[in-house]
């Protein structure tokens, strides 16, 4: 690969996140309209100076945080993930105090050869801003945005935490079941 381009096959899966950091993931769901991705890495940088020079250097890994937009927010997600409920009158509401849940965020990227597929296992998500614009000669679509953070979770059969994970078509087996199923590194 040489070069990335093209966001597309975005799919959510709520996630229940154990005493232990480890986590399972229901059946991931589609998210259509994917527009843009854009996540940050977060941590620090140490340096301990010593002999006039960077005599240790360590770095942590505090996931990721950015936004994701796309052109609506499904109402599965709203429900699923922000805690939105339908009432009996079937009004979608949300709730000052609703439970947000965790999510893995499953994306694919084009590029010039592998289509690589991402998973970022531990993501909670912001509420979407309210906003819409008045139609002019022409019609502009406007999109909804979320601030995404990505953490870690454990994985009991490493025995370490891990944020996110990706694959190429050339692994067969995960590649192709990757919207299916949330995969863990094993």
């Amino acid at each position: 690969m040489k070069v990335k381009f093209g966001l597309k096959n975005v799919y959510y899966a709520k996630a229940t996140i154990a005493a232990d950091g480890s986590a399972t993931y229901g059946e991931p769901v589609r998210w259509p309209g994917a527009v843009n991705l854009s996540l940050d890495a977060k941590g620090d940088v140490n340096r301990f100076r010593a002999d006039n020079i960077d005599y240790y250097v360590s770095q942590s890994n505090n996931g990721y945080e950015g936004d994701f937009e796309s052109a609506l927010v499904p109402d599965s997600f709203r429900k699923d993930i922000l805690g939105e409920f339908e009432d009996t009158n079937g009004l979608q509401v949300e709730e000052v105090d609703a439970d947000m849940h965790p999510f893995a965020l499953l994306f694919q990227f084009e590029d010039d050869v592998a289509n690589t597929r991402h998973v970022m296992y531990n993501c909670t998500a912001s509420r979407p801003a309210v906003a819409s614009q008045t139609t002019d000669t022409t019609i502009e679509p406007v999109t909804e945005s979320l601030t995404i953070t990505a953490s870690s979770i454990y994985v009991p059969t490493l025995d370490k935490d891990v944020v996110k994970a990706k694959v190429g078509p050339d692994q067969t087996t995960p590649y192709a079941a990757w919207f299916t199923a949330v995969q863990l590194p094993a």
